[in-house]
């Protein structure tokens, strides 16, 4: 590593939040980035523990392998077997030189014991666990508002967590979008306005039953978070995201959700998700719904006369797409 600017070798990502775990495993990428030698590259290494077997873990941890700086993430620790957390353990106590060995682990799960020895060996924890409290997502909010350097009052925090819901993913989303869209300057009217209902029927919701080809049910969610309010700008992105993770996860082909998150640049869980959905899509009705959605895109901005018509008919054809 760089000694002008060095990172621990050893980092324990614990907890089951995956917005939290994604953001710290980004973060210590991030700095043995900065940390290299300008222009040099550095490999980042993604294998789900649980699924490894001996063998693939004592190459990929050979000492040998590490002439230069690069970051190895093992994803599923809790569910790693006997050997595996013997293997991992190993590499722990003495990290390769030139190697950021990063762990990821729920807490729980057959090899709970491993936290404790991770921290034994002077893991740096990034403690990630779920926020059940309506106080902690409270915090999570003016920790958001904050890092963009924006300066909300208690009222506006309150607003969105009400109105977004608790799902920290969606609570990020709304936080980044009230920023771009009031230049800064977020009050609770502009929440109320953008996110009126939304933690009721959200366009998450409405994205997920189209794209799983449940027509009615897609129809009465889009219905219902229109009566509420769910601004149709939302529900055009929802729908365009859904409809794309699909395609590109539909292109990659089948595999290891955890393999292929690092290629495709999405979350685990995300990918499994969309590899059932995908089902459902050949090539050529997936080049259709991006059609419909690069259009509805343009139609929520301006150019459709009837903004609550264009949704409806995109999220209808979609859905309609699906379930042929």
């Amino acid at each position: 590593m760089n000694a002008n600017s060095p990172v621990e070798p050893l980092h324990l990502v614990l907890g089951d939040e995956e917005l939290l775990m994604d953001r710290a495993v980004a973060s210590i990428v991030s700095s043995v980035k900065k940390s290299a030698p300008e222009g040099d590259d550095v490999p980042v290494t993604k294998l789900r523990a649980g699924d490894a077997s001996g063998p693939e873990l004592a190459e990929l941890l050979s000492p040998s392998l590490f002439a230069e700086d690069r970051v190895v993430v093992l994803e599923a620790a809790a569910e790693a077997g006997k050997d595996a957390v013997t293997l991992v353990l190993d590499a722990a106590a003495d990290p390769p030189e030139g190697a950021v060995l990063v762990i990821m682990h729920s807490g729980g799960g057959r090899a709970k014991a491993m936290v404790g020895s991770l921290q034994k060996s002077g893991a740096v924890v990034h403690e990630c666990a779920k926020l059940t409290k309506a106080s902690e997502r409270s915090d999570f909010v003016k920790r958001e508002f904050g890092t963009a350097q924006v300066r909300v009052n208690q009222d506006v925090v309150d607003a969105v967590v009400e109105a977004v819901g608790s799902d920290l993913r969606e609570l990020a989303a709304a936080c980044s979008q009230l920023i771009a869209d009031t230049a800064g300057k977020v009050d609770v009217d502009a929440v109320r306005r953008y996110y009126s209902g939304k933690a009721e029927v959200s366009g998450f919701e409405v994205a997920e039953k189209a794209v799983g080809g449940d027509v009615p049910g897609a129809l009465e969610a889009l219905r219902w978070a229109m009566h509420r309010g769910v601004p149709h700008v939302l529900l055009a992105d929802a729908l365009a995201d859904a409809v794309r993770t699909i395609a590109l996860v539909g292109s990659a082909g089948r595999g290891d959700p955890f393999k292929m998150a690092g290629e495709l640049g999405m979350p685990p869980w995300k990918i499994k998700k969309a590899q059932a959905q995908a089902r459902g899509w050949t090539g050529a009705s997936i080049g259709h719904a991006l059609q419909v959605v690069s259009k509805l895109n343009a139609d929520v901005k301006g150019q459709a006369a009837d903004a609550d018509y264009a949704v409806e008919s995109a999220v209808s054809e979609v859905a309609t797409l699906s379930a042929r």
